[in-house]
C-alpha cells in the first residue's frame, strides 16, 4: 500500500501519456491543441505535488511552528497558468486561421494540398 502514497504522481504520469499521445498521434490540430493542454496541465500538477511538504505550514512566523513550504512553486505554476492559457489562445487563434485558408484542419489535407500547389507551379512554364 506504500504506492497509494505516490498517486498524485502516477495521475501525472498518465496525464503525461494521454497529452503525449494527443499531440503525436492525432492529424486534426484542435486535437493537438488540447493534447498539449492536457500535458502542461499534468506538468502543473507535478510541480505543486514537488513543492507541498506535508505537515508544513505557510511561511509566517509563529509559535511552535518548526516546518514550512515554500511558496514559490506555487506562485510560479500560477503564471504558468497565465501562459499555457495564453499559449491556447494563440494556437486556436492559429487553426483558425489555417481553416480558413486551408478549408482544414487536418495535416494530411493540408499536406496534400500545398504538394498539389508546389506541383502545379513547377509544372507551369515561367
Amino acid at each position: 500500500m506504500e504506492w497509494l502514497g505516490y498517486f498524485n504522481y502516477w495521475i501525472v504520469v498518465a496525464l503525461m501519456m494521454i497529452g503525449f499521445y494527443g499531440v503525436i498521434a492525432r492529424g486534426n490540430m484542435a486535437k493537438k491543441i488540447m493534447g498539449l493542454n492536457v500535458f502542461q496541465t499534468s506538468v502543473f500538477i507535478l510541480f505543486i505535488s514537488a513543492g507541498k511538504v506535508i505537515g508544513g505550514s505557510t511561511p509566517i512566523l509563529r509559535e511552535g511552528v518548526t516546518v514550512y513550504t515554500n511558496p514559490l512553486p506555487h506562485v510560479l505554476i500560477l503564471t504558468a497558468i497565465v501562459v499555457g492559457v495564453a499559449t491556447v489562445a494563440v494556437g486556436l487563434a492559429l487553426a483558425v486561421r489555417i481553416q480558413e485558408a486551408y478549408g482544414s484542419i487536418e495535416d494530411d489535407h493540408i499536406a496534400e494540398q500545398e504538394a498539389a500547389e508546389e506541383r502545379e507551379q513547377s509544372e507551369s512554364p515561367q
